[in-house]
């Protein structure tokens, strides 16, 4: 019985592991949204891990694009959905994105490269934005958000040190 119970307490703690390998371990630079958003073509095939909320996915025959709302990423590759957004970049993969699961405002992280930039309408306005060649993207479940405390000390949201941050039942696609 005791072998049992560690057991299913293994389980349970390898459930809050954080990302996938392939998102936490992926061998990105250092890639400040501003510069790549002003000269995504200065920064092509560059490996970056972004994050942020999804504004909306388009599937075509053999790719699906996403659209999301940047925002910079925490220790755990979650989107400080608290800090101000810097503006949009799209994400492209030759796999099907579901929209009834990456559904608007639905926190994600994506491993990828800058495959450059694309334009998009946004009301009657033509938006440019980078747009990144997915590897893997992570979505995270929407308790997640509810697993951060207001730290007073350093006046922000931190992640429950509790709380190692799984990734989701959809979490990987690549």
């Amino acid at each position: 019985m005791k072998s049992h119970s560690l057991l299913l307490c293994l389980i349970l703690l390898g459930a809050c592991s954080g990302p996938s390998p392939r998102i936490r371990d992926f061998p990105a630079e250092p890639a400040p949204y501003t510069l790549i958003s002003q000269a995504s073509d200065t920064y092509i095939d560059t490996q970056l891990r972004w994050g942020g909320t999804v504004i909306d996915v388009e599937n075509e025959i053999d790719s699906s694009l996403m659209q999301v709302l940047f925002y910079p990423l925490d220790a755990n590759g979650y989107p400080q959905t608290d800090e101000p957004s810097q503006g949009r970049f799209a994400i492209e993969t030759s796999k099907f994105l579901d929209p009834a699961i990456f559904v608007k405002d639905a926190e994600i992280t994506v491993a990828g490269s800058v495959k450059g930039e694309i334009e998009r309408l946004v009301g009657h306005k033509p938006v440019r934005m980078p747009l990144i060649e997915a590897e893997a993207i992570c979505l995270w479940p929407k308790a997640y958000r509810g697993r951060r405390y207001y730290d007073e000390a350093i006046f922000r949201y931190v992640p429950d040190p509790y709380f190692g941050g799984y990734c989701g039942p959809y979490g990987y696609w690549w």
